[in-house]
C-alpha cells in the first residue's frame, strides 16, 4: 500500500519545483545575453555533451521535438555560425551535426556561468532532496 503524502512533501515538492523554475530562468537569461534562445543554448549542450557528431533524429530526442523542429533548429544554428551539417563517414545519405569553434568558445561561457550557479543552487537542492520523507 502506498504510503501517504504529508503537507511536508508538497511543500518540499513546491520548493524543488521552484529552485528548478529559477535556475531556468537564470538559464534563459543567460543564454539571451549570449543572443540565444533558451533551445538553441539547449542544443549547442546536448551537441557538446554527446561527445561526437549528432543527426537530427538524434538532436530531436535529446530535446524531445520533432525531428521537423530539430532541422529548423540546426538551420538557425547554422545561420548563426554555431554547428555545420556534414555528411556522415559510414552513410553519405546521413546528415552530422558538428558545432563550430564560435559555438565552442559560446558554450565555454555559458556553461562556466551555469556550472556557477549550480553550485550556488546545490545546497538547497541536496536538502530538499534530503528532506523527503520515504
Amino acid at each position: 500500500m502506498p504510503r501517504s503524502i504529508s503537507d511536508h512533501d508538497y511543500a518540499v515538492l513546491a520548493e524543488f519545483r521552484f529552485a528548478i523554475r529559477s535556475f531556468l530562468h537564470f538559464s534563459e537569461a543567460k543564454a539571451a545575453e549570449a543572443g540565444l534562445t533558451a533551445q538553441q543554448h539547449q542544443a549547442l549542450l546536448a551537441l557538446r555533451a554527446a561527445g561526437r557528431d549528432l543527426t537530427i533524429g538524434e538532436l530531436a530526442e535529446r530535446l524531445l521535438l520533432k525531428p521537423h523542429s530539430a532541422s529548423g533548429l540546426a538551420d538557425r544554428l547554422h545561420a548563426l555560425g554555431l554547428c555545420d551539417r556534414v555528411e556522415s563517414e559510414d552513410d553519405r545519405r546521413r546528415v552530422m551535426l558538428r558545432l563550430t569553434a564560435k559555438a565552442g568558445t559560446l558554450l565555454r561561457e555559458l556553461t562556466e556561468a551555469h556550472r556557477e550557479e549550480l553550485v550556488r543552487l546545490r545546497p538547497l537542492l541536496s536538502g530538499l532532496l534530503d528532506s523527503l520523507s520515504g
